[in-house]
């Protein structure tokens, strides 16, 4: 008996010995693989000099080696997996057994919405067997010991990312509607499908970028960004658009936005159904937009406060000369956002009381629970992405584009890589994600003070923690009304981080939460009568305690917008014509500025 003891623990240890080597193995080769992808994705013009550009090297071999530590509970988590299998099975006969014309199990995964899914007994278990592994791999990282955080949700992302890439939808045997495709067609789709991923693939580089959108289904001041206006106002970083009135009296108070100059302006002026813009005209506000400039190698050192001088600053000046008006309201847009706090801060420093009331749409501050993104921005990378943009000054737009598409990579990768190429379909008409394709650059200086000043160093949310042209910023020194707006599922600037803006400003704050994301969150047209929102009237300073106390709203937050800002914009004058005062038109919106391609 206690030789068959010695040979099972034998055999017990000798099995768990080649677990663990098979797991540092794979710890290496996940490594391995990460970097090769970001080598492809961020650096089509100069090899990388890091051979692990997203750092996550470290944090795998860590789990590994802690692991390798805990041999019994690697054995338990690997036959707690096999005997799930084994369920899985039987399950899978005893169902499809019962019910031989399929099965009607409803799921939510829009990876696996073809019904061959559910009814073909083959797919069912592949489909099955892939959920329960990748939810087991996902649940070991999380459990691993002994790590920090910090690895731990580099850890949790990655592997969620890996097991994403290896469904076994992204794969033309193991995907029923490819296959069903491919026979209907008579493998004209999958002909198609090698076409579409020949025409996407940089034969230099070797470099894929996916077509999510029809290149040619849009053109600017036609179809898409079409509110009327004239560029009134230029210099090297900003064109000063302002907007045609559509009604005789409009709000003595100018409004001006900041978007983002991660992106191009005209999310706020898709199309007239879901213009941001054309609304706000409508209801009776002067409104002047800053559209970005596209950066070259010329502009790679230009500064943060650059942006705040030039993008903000300066054009508030260009606002008071188009309309006599020195008093406005802004709006600031994620990183516009950011930037019109530090601004805000930096006038009421230095005694400049121009801006009146401030709305930020889905804009940081503070950025210690900054989600995913913080992920990408460690020390070590953000070191990597300075050598990046070393030779060229800027960081080249599907960089950028690249990172946020991982942040949803079932949505804005997967699901055009299946239909481009295991479908063969053609890229969608779509608005959206016409625009999410015209990226833009980063200047080098900008950029890399945006990294480690706010994501790594959060020195926004400090007093005193930055200086712009000389003066320490100080965000309780901001006593203006400020209009929070968040986003239940925005992944860019998720609302528990939003919310902590709440507690920086001095004056009165109204934070509000909207229904969907980053973008739909924001570009929610009342027409639209979609999503929902809530609003807690007394405002308490602690989020879950305003999350009990909220009530939701249907459809679009614009209107409660509106009622907020329409008191504080001043009576009602005259309506303001472009070119009319002191500025002269240079040229139709959407100007060309907003042209430049990446």
């Amino acid at each position: 008996m206690n030789a068959k003891k010695d040979v099972k623990n034998d055999h017990m240890e000798e099995m768990t010995r080649s677990l663990v080597d098979t797991w540092q193995k794979s710890a290496d080769m996940m490594s391995d693989l990460m970097s090769q992808s970001q080598q492809m994705m961020t650096s089509p013009y100069q090899p990388m000099k890091s051979l692990d550009p997203m750092n996550i090297g470290p944090a795998f071999k860590s789990a590994a080696r802690i692991m390798a530590g805990d041999p019994m509970k690697l054995m338990q988590d690997n036959y707690q997996l096999w005997k799930e299998h084994v369920e899985l099975m039987q399950q899978i006969m005893l169902k499809h057994d019962m019910n031989p014309d399929g099965a009607t199990g409803k799921h939510h995964d829009r990876r696996f919405k073809h019904e061959d899914w559910t009814n073909n007994p083959m797919f069912d278990y592949i489909r099955r067997s892939y959920l329960l592994t990748s939810n087991r791999l996902v649940e070991i990282m999380t459990s691993v010991e002994g790590i920090s955080e910090e690895d731990r949700k580099k850890l949790i992302f990655h592997s969620k990312l890996l097991a994403d890439a290896f469904s076994p939808s992204n794969f033309l045997m193991t995907n029923p509607e490819a296959i069903r495709t491919m026979i209907e067609t008579g493998g004209q789709s999958i002909l198609k499908g090698m076409q579409n991923l020949q025409r996407d693939l940089d034969p230099k580089t070797s470099q894929l970028s996916i077509m999510m959108s029809d290149p040619d289904a849009f053109t600017l001041g036609e179809n898409i960004a079409t509110t009327p206006g004239k560029v009134v106002y230029q210099n090297d970083l900003v064109q000063l658009i302002q907007y045609e009135p559509t009604t005789a009296k409009v709000h003595q108070r100018p409004l001006v936005i900041a978007p983002p100059w991660i992106n191009k302006y005209y999310i706020l002026d898709l199309q007239p159904r879901n213009s941001f813009i054309a609304w706000a005209v409508e209801q009776g506000y002067t409104v002047f937009v800053i559209s970005w400039v596209n950066p070259d190698a010329k502009l790679g050192e230009k500064k943060f406060e650059d942006y705040m001088q030039e993008g903000i600053l300066d054009v508030l000046d260009a606002v008071e000369a188009a309309t006599g008006e020195r008093e406005v309201s802004m709006i600031g847009y994620c990183i516009g956002g950011t930037l019109l706090s530090a601004t805000l801060a930096y006038m009421s420093e230095t005694g400049d009381d121009r801006i009146k009331a401030a709305t930020f749409f889905a804009s940081q501050a503070d950025f210690s629970e900054a989600g995913d993104l913080k992920l990408f921005t460690d020390t070590a990378q953000v070191d990597n992405l300075e050598r990046m943009m070393e030779k060229k000054g800027y960081l080249d737009g599907s960089a950028m584009a690249t990172t946020f598409n991982l942040l949803r990579a079932n949505d804005l990768i997967w699901s055009f890589y299946v239909d481009n190429y295991l479908l063969g379909k053609d890229p969608m008409k779509f608005d959206l994600l016409y625009w999410n394709a015209d990226s833009t650059r980063m200047p080098k200086q900008t950029h890399l003070f945006y990294l480690r000043e706010m994501y790594i160093n959060n020195n926004l949310a400090k007093p005193g923690g930055i200086t712009l042209k000389g003066v320490p910023i100080d965000l309780s020194k901001i006593t203006i009304p400020i209009y929070l707006q968040a986003a239940k599922e925005d992944h860019i600037a998720p609302y528990p981080s939003v919310f902590k803006s709440t507690g920086l400003y001095s004056g009165p704050v109204r934070f509000m939460l909207a229904g969907s994301g980053h973008i739909a969150g924001v570009i929610n047209p009342p027409a639209a009568d979609k999503y929902n929102y809530w609003i807690n009237e007394d405002q308490p300073k602690d989020l879950e305690e305003w999350l009990d106390g909220a009530e939701e709203f249907p459809g679009s937050w614009w209107t409660d917008w509106d009622k907020w800002l329409a008191p504080l914009s001043g009576k009602q004058v005259a309506k303001r014509v472009p070119g009319s005062g002191k500025l002269d038109v240079i040229e139709s919106a959407p100007g060309s500025f907003v042209s430049i391609k990446s």
